[in-house]
């Protein structure tokens, strides 16, 4: 089992920034690639980005690239997702996940979940 836990989020104005932190822990392996993704109210989970064990092949949704940066400390077992010049259509609360197979950009290729952290962008 891995546990994980998001922290970070709040409230913040548009072209505000915040930073997440997701900290792993239980039996936790840097090999696997993790991803952030959020949900806004009456939509679908979608993936928001998501970085290998390496840190060098970061991937990112169209609509946060240039704006959120992620990386990973993995002495640390935490990832991190940097929100910049945010948006009100931002909003959503973010969860963190574990990739385990499959498609890095699915929600179905991620097997270990964290409970989410909301974020919420004023206009």
């Amino acid at each position: 089992q891995v546990q994980l836990v998001e922290s970070g989020g709040g409230l913040v104005q548009a072209g505000g920034s915040l930073r997440l932190s997701c900290a792993a822990s239980g039996r936790t392996d840097s090999r696997f690639a993790m991803g952030w993704f959020r949900q806004a109210p009456g939509k679908e989970r979608e993936f928001v980005a998501a970085i290998t064990w390496s840190g060098l092949s970061p991937y990112y949704a169209d609509t946060v690239r240039g704006r959120f940066t992620i990386s990973r400390d993995n002495a640390k077992n935490t990832v991190y997702l940097q929100m910049s010049s945010l948006k009100p259509e931002d909003t959503a609360v973010y969860y963190c996940a574990s990739h385990w197979s499959g498609n890095i950009y699915a929600t179905s290729g991620y097997k270990y979940w964290g409970q989410g952290t909301q974020v919420t962008v004023s206009s």
